[in-house]
C-alpha cells in the first residue's frame, strides 16, 4: 500500500537534494526514512529558504516518490554523514501552502496547522498529495519512479 509522506526543510537544502536524487529527514536521522517504503509519495515544505531564516517562503519545493533501496549514509563532510533516501523527484514548480490551506485535510480549519510539522516528518493522505501535486503542475499518479 503507497504511503504519501510531507518533510520540511529549508528550500536550499531541498533544492540540492533534488539536484543529486535523493532526501534527508530530521537532520539526517535514519528511523524515519525506514518507515518509508519504494513507490511512496513525498513532498517537501520549506518554511523559508535557508535554514533558521525567517522570510516567510511558506511553500512546497519538492515531490516525488521514494525509489528502491534502504536508506544509506551519504557523507557531507566534517564528520556529517547524514542517512538518506534515493527519490524520483518529479519536474514541478514551488508553489506556496496559503492558498492550499483551506483545501488540505492536514491543514483546513487549523490556525496552529504549522504545530504538527515541527517532528519534520507527517503522514499525508492521498486526496493531500494530489492536492499539492496538481498545485505544483505534476501528475501524482506513480510513474515507476521507483527504478
Amino acid at each position: 500500500m503507497t504511503r504519501y509522506w510531507l518533510t520540511v526543510a529549508s528550500a536550499a537544502h531541498v533544492r540540492r537534494g533534488r539536484a543529486e536524487g535523493f532526501m534527508q529527514v530530521n537532520h539526517g536521522k535514519a528511523a524515519p526514512l525506514r518507515r518509508m517504503k519504494p513507490g511512496d509519495g513525498v513532498v517537501y515544505y520549506s518554511p523559508s529558504t535557508v535554514l533558521g531564516e525567517k522570510d516567510g517562503l511558506r511553500s512546497f519545493t519538492a515531490i516525488g516518490h521514494v525509489r528502491i533501496g534502504e536508506p544509506y549514509q551519504g557523507d557531507m563532510g566534517e564528520g556529517f554523514r547524514p542517512f538518506r533516501r534515493d527519490v524520483a523527484w518529479q519536474p514541478s514548480h514551488e508553489t506556496p501552502i496559503t492558498p492550499l490551506l483551506d483545501r488540505l485535510e492536514l491543514t483546513a480549519g487549523k490556525s496552529n496547522w504549522g504545530y504538527q510539522l515541527r517532528f519534520g516528518l507527517v503522514e499525508l493522505t492521498e486526496h493531500d498529495f494530489q492536492r499539492i501535486a496538481e498545485a505544483m503542475g505534476v501528475s501524482a499518479s506513480n510513474d515507476q519512479g521507483t527504478k
